[in-house]
């Protein structure tokens, strides 16, 4: 039966998000034991989470009957610290993803405009539309972005211009030269977005947060996050780097208690578990080696990655996807992104990255 209600206009032209499919909803679908399944879909720390932050987190839920500090001063404080900032640099969000929305809700509006590149994160076209500002979108170049490109597309009517470094899907990672291009000449009225949540994974990062620390580029926000190296992507937190005054305005609308007690707890221990995060990039190093080594010796087509995930050309990412699923495989089709001859792979265990390539050898042989 169909309804009256009407719904806003603006979600017809909406891109959905598609996730990941979790292991459970494989498992009940095609009948396969959750255990005997992996997981290299999303991205995630095949390590999972330090076990200072599990503690953390254990510690937390005797209170989880309480509200949490709506302004997580204690995380705020060691990040602070950490990082070489005041507290009113940072906000939180739930998860980095809140942080890209509340972007939208300060910045854009019908008859605005956000820069984007072509094979971009889905939610920057999600959080623009949803705003019912404009896409400006700019060809790729090498799978990655189009920097000088994206500063000549900026006109009057642009507010923000999205840059992920290193960029989700296709794992590129910007020139130097071109991001302190952009962060330098972007004019004073764009804010320029710069998504660092596989910033962690760099051997030897831009350090686009010398600008924060400055006060040089007041039109610069960091996007963080805590899901990826870190390993709570589940417990859902992340963070923005600001100037105040852009900080302010995104707090004015953030929801009041939008990171747990949990979370920020987690994510306080977390922070000072040098040997964890050690850990997680050396895995990452040697999976990422063993991949592209194994796809050159196959001859498949690869994007060189320097995130903690591979692009890998398939022929059809769809039939591929789902056969490997059938296998207890569960990797990423990356059609929404334009990209329907490839799968998106995340580095997982040595025993899960061995397991992965066999599975995907049989599939291509068929």
């Amino acid at each position: 039966m169909s309804i009256a209600i009407k719904f806003n206009e603006i979600l017809s032209a909406l891109p959905v998000y598609q996730p990941g499919r979790p292991i459970d909803e494989v498992a009940r679908e095609l009948g396969i034991a959750a255990a005997d399944i992996i997981k290299l879909a999303s991205n995630e720390n095949p390590l999972g989470p330090s076990p200072k932050a599990m503690a953390a987190a254990q510690k937390a839920l005797a209170q989880c009957h309480l509200y949490p500090d709506g302004s997580a001063y204690y995380l705020k404080q060691r990040l602070s610290q950490k990082l070489g900032i005041e507290p009113e640099n940072i906000v939180l969000g739930n998860g980095s993803n809140e942080v890209l929305e509340l972007v939208g809700h300060a910045l854009l509006k019908p008859g605005l405009e956000a820069v984007m590149a072509q094979y971009c994160f889905v939610v920057y076209p999600i959080v623009t539309k949803l705003m019912g500002a404009e896409t400006v979108v700019v060809p790729a170049k090498n799978y990655g972005h189009d920097l000088p490109g994206m500063l000549k597309a900026i006109t009057p009517r642009t507010r923000v211009v999205f840059v992920a470094n290193p960029n989700n899907p296709t794992g590129t990672l910007a020139p130097r030269a071109d991001l302190l291009r952009l962060i330098n000449e972007a004019p004073p009225h764009v804010l320029v977005v710069l998504d660092e949540a596989y910033l962690e994974y760099l051997d030897d990062p831009v350090d686009a947060l010398a600008f924060v620390r400055n006060g040089t580029r007041p039109n610069l926000l960091l996007v963080r996050t805590f899901s990826k190296i870190y390993g709570l992507a589940g417990l859902r937190i992340g963070y923005g780097i600001g100037n105040p005054e852009v900080i302010a305005a995104l707090e004015k609308v953030r929801e009041p208690f939008n990171t747990s007690s949990v979370a920020q707890a987690a994510a306080l221990a977390a922070l000072d578990d040098d040997e964890h995060l050690l850990a997680s990039r050396k895995n990452n190093q040697a999976g990422m080696k063993y991949f592209e080594k194994e796809l050159k010796n196959l001859r498949i087509e690869f994007v060189p990655s320097h995130a903690n995930f591979i692009l890998v050309k398939v022929g059809d990412g769809q039939k591929v996807f789902m056969a490997m699923q059938k296998l207890g495989v569960i990797v990423r089709p990356v059609a929404g992104y334009q990209l329907p001859e490839w799968v998106r792979i995340s580095i997982g265990t040595p025993a899960e990255n061995e397991r992965c390539l066999k599975a995907l050898k049989q599939v291509m042989a068929k």
